[in-house]
């Protein structure tokens, strides 16, 4: 009797642990949440049927002017179902050391940004966000982000569609193909 009850709980436990490890792993983009520039919760789901672009961004970085980029694909493509997600980062240099109200005005002033802003969140190592953690896993080393203005876009359905490294500018068109592609309103 003992015997046959032993393999019978072993089977039971691994299923529950194997039922809690695929409740737990998240299927879209929209499974995550990312506080605004201002600390309010900014659940992803919120873009539901959108495209998203998310970009780890800088102010003291070398390629800071992606931000003008950036702002020119939400100003062109916004209207069409295309969110622009800026999410500041001091991982890379310590190029992004300034408080969530300094970023924001940064951005407002230097750059004329209308598009959302995250609190500065990390995106590499240990600390990094859920999201990319799972971008990472999902898409594989190569497309983690190596450094600031690293891109993913994110289908209308919440799957991950691409990745963009940093030298890869937001107007070009790699990007704007991309984009095109999978907007749930086509741009005339």
């Amino acid at each position: 009797m003992r015997r046959l009850i032993a393999p019978w709980v072993g089977t039971v436990a691994m299923l529950g642990f194997l039922g809690f490890a695929r409740a737990e792993t998240p299927g879209s983009a929209y499974d995550f949440t990312f506080q605004t520039i201002d600390g309010q919760p900014l659940p992803l789901a919120t873009f539901t049927g959108k495209a998203v672009l998310i970009v780890n961004t800088a102010s003291q970085c070398g390629f800071t002017p992606q931000y003008k980029g950036l702002e020119a694909l939400y100003d062109r493509y916004g209207p069409n179902g295309l969110i622009v997600l800026g999410v500041p980062s001091n991982d890379f240099g310590g190029q992004e050391p300034g408080s969530s109200a300094e970023i924001k005005n940064f951005c407002e002033t230097s750059f004329d940004v209308s598009f959302p802003l995250t609190e500065k969140t990390h995106v590499v190592g240990a600390e990094a966000h859920p999201f990319y953690k799972w971008a990472g896993e999902k898409l594989g080393l190569v497309a983690k982000p190596r450094w600031n203005f690293h891109k993913y876009l994110i289908g209308p359905d919440g799957a991950l569609v691409d990745w963009f490294s940093t030298l890869t500018e937001p107007t070009s068109s790699r990007v704007t193909k991309a984009i095109e592609t999978i907007l749930p309103a086509k741009s005339g």
